[in-house]
């Protein structure tokens, strides 16, 4: 593979790990190249961003390395994030907030294991949008945080109770979960949004 594919792979696979990083251990095990290589690759890498004036940097922390913004820039996310326009969900939020919905209270794990994918960044969106709460914590090892749909949550959809949401269809496929979620909460998004 040539230099400049092999740093595309990379930075593709520094932005596929978000905020848990990935080691050059395991680059060097995916790219099929030396730790030192990947090593190099991501001081080059770095280099190059600083050179081009990109948004983004390279960091290591716990000898992970992950992509991150630029310091300087956090006012102007601070504004994105609190901006009025900004209040419509991912589909990864809408799936996760349709499955607390339903079977609420639930532990991240049990999300996890419904979607078949991580969802904290979806939790912590979730959250900070007063949409979900935590609601205790699971018996067991480790005591889970459990997570429940809010005041809000219920104000947000027009929802008098947990009783009005419509019936989840038997047998749905993950497809489907998907069409219901946007249907459901679409409608409701730009309800709020008009």
């Amino acid at each position: 593979m040539d230099y400049d594919k092999l740093k595309g792979v990379i930075e593709g696979l520094l932005f596929i790990s978000g905020d848990e990083g990935i080691d050059a251990k395991e680059i060097s095990e995916i790219t099929e190249v030396t730790e030192e290589e990947v090593i190099d690759l991501i001081e080059d890498m770095k280099a190059d961003f600083r050179r081009a004036g990109r948004g983004i940097q390279i960091v290591e922390v716990a000898k992970a390395y992950q992509l991150t913004t630029l310091p300087e820039h956090v006012p102007y996310f601070e504004r994105l994030a609190t901006s009025p326009g900004q209040s419509t969900l991912s589909q990864a939020a809408l799936e996760t907030l349709a499955i607390v919905a339903y079977k609420q209270p639930l532990t991240r794990s049990e999300i996890e294991e419904i979607r078949g994918v991580k969802c904290e960044k979806a939790l912590n969106t979730l959250l900070s949008k007063q949409l979900i709460r935590e609601a205790g914590r699971a018996e067991g090892i480790g005591r889970p945080i459990l997570y429940a749909t809010t005041k809000e949550f219920l104000e947000h959809f027009g929802l008098r109770e947990l009783g009005d949401l419509p019936e989840p269809p038997v047998n749905l496929d993950i497809e489907e979960a998907r069409l219901e979620a946007s249907a459901l909460f679409g409608k409701a998004e730009e309800a709020t949004n008009d």
